[in-house]
Order: structure tokens, then sequence, then C-alpha cells
């Protein structure tokens, strides 16, 4: 019993701040853009850009705190983005995720969650803001495939209504995402809309413009072929001729022709 007693309050020290207190609006729109850039720059272990072109939406979570020993949580909270009917991304809307897991874990460990809608279904539930969002009950979740050369696995091999990426900066065992909750804040939202929020809206405006460059395909960048022996460049005009090479064979034969008496 002292044992999960001596959880409660290890969860309660790491969880319960991370969504009493969440970070502003202009620090989580940051973090959000923060942990794009991140992933952007691994495209052979990123998010494939087909797959983030084919989305409804995305979810970024930066700094997901799990903490625990047998009974575990995690607190967080990120924005979301759902494309419109032309395609383009449109403004986040702030969400917190929570949630306590039971099972083989121990440690604490900051994670950063970006998740990828493909249907509208379990999307416009957070942006309508018609209740709480379980990821593994109300929306099928799994781990997203990445690189270059996982497009395939986007195309009807994937069945989950959301896939997870992460990114960890410590130690943690047995941690997933199911049974995870989501839901819209109010608070940050309403904050969002206020007037003297140009800073915040700024930030929104990059952090579209970086959903929609990752969403288009990079070129690979090959290597140019090997060249042959460089071809010598002939003489300018007017200057001066170069001296050929002394030849490696021996010089030929000169046969005397008999003369006529």
């Amino acid at each position: 019993m002292c044992r999960y007693l001596l959880a409660a309050f290890t969860l309660a020290l790491f969880v319960a701040p991370a969504s009493a207190l969440p970070p502003s609006n202009a620090r989580t729109l940051e973090n959000s853009e923060e942990v794009l850039e991140s992933l952007s720059k691994i495209p052979l272990k990123g998010i494939p850009a087909k797959l983030l072109a084919d989305a409804q939406g995305v979810a970024i979570i930066p700094r997901v705190i799990k903490a625990g020993f047998v009974f575990g949580g995690r607190g967080g909270h990120g924005v979301v983005l759902a494309k419109d009917k032309d395609g383009n991304w449109g403004d986040p809307v702030f969400i917190d995720l929570g949630g306590a897991s039971v099972g083989f874990q121990a440690g604490v460990e900051s994670t950063d969650v970006v998740l990828v809608f493909r249907n509208r279904k379990s999307l416009d539930r957070l942006l309508e803001g018609k209740g709480k969002l379980t990821l593994g009950a109300d929306a099928a979740i799994a781990a997203g495939p990445v690189g270059r050369m996982a497009a395939a696995a986007t195309d009807g091999k994937l069945e989950a209504e959301i896939v997870s990426y992460s990114r960890s900066r410590g130690l943690f065992a047995g941690v997933s995402l199911d049974g995870a909750v989501i839901h819209a804040n109010a608070n940050s939202n309403a904050m969002l809309q206020q007037p003297g929020r140009e800073t915040e809206r700024k930030l929104a405006e990059n952090l579209k413009a970086k959903l929609m460059d990752m969403s288009k395909e990079k070129p690979m960048l090959v290597a140019p072929p090997t060249l042959g022996a460089p071809v010598p460049v002939p003489p300018a005009v007017g200057g001066p001729v170069p001296t050929p090479a002394p030849s490696s064979y021996p010089p030929p034969l000169t046969i005397p022709l008999p003369q006529r008496p």
C-alpha cells in the first residue's frame, strides 16, 4: 500500500502541474514549431510528407510529462490544426492531454508528441468542443511510419484513425498513448481571440507555414557521377602553343631504298 501511495504522490508532483498550469499560448506555439523543425531535419526517420499531405489534421503536444511506478500518468498542453476544404491549414486550437496508465513502467520522461489525424471523425470532435477524445477507445491509434520509403504504408495498409510520433528526452519503459485523453482548452482558445494578440497570431502563421512545407515531397540529393580524366583546355588565341608530351614508344625504323645505277 505504501508503494502505491508513493506512486500516486510522484504522479501528482509531475503530472498535475502540467495540466493545472499550462504554458502561455506564445510559448506553446514556439515549442510546437520547434518540434516540427526538429522532425523536418531527419527526413529518413521523420513523418512522411505524403502522410501530412493526405492528413486532415495534426496535433503537436510539446514536452508531455510522463511519470509513474507501476501506476503512471501523463500531462501536456499543445495545439491541433485542421485543413479547410481547400486543403490549407487552419488556425490552431489549444488542447490538453492527460491520462493514467497501469503496467510495467518506471521513471520520468519529457516527450514531444505529434498526432496525425487521417480522417475528420475524431478531429471534428476536438475542434467543435464536443467533449474528450480517448485515444485507443474513441479513436484507434498506432505508431506512424517513418522515412521517405514509408509512403506505401500510408496507402490502404494503415487502418488507424490517428498515427503517433514522439521524441523523448529522458528514460521511460512501457509507455503507450492508449488511454490518453485529449480535450480542447477553452481558456487558451478564448485568449487567442482577444485583441492585442498579434505575436501569437504571427507564431500561428509560422506554424501553418512549417506544416505546409513539411507536406511537400523534397527531392533526394544524388551524388554526381564520377567523371573521367580531365580534358585539356586548348590554349587561348595568341597564347603559347603547349609542347607535346614525349612519346613513350620508340621512333619508327627508317629503311633506306636501293639506289639505281
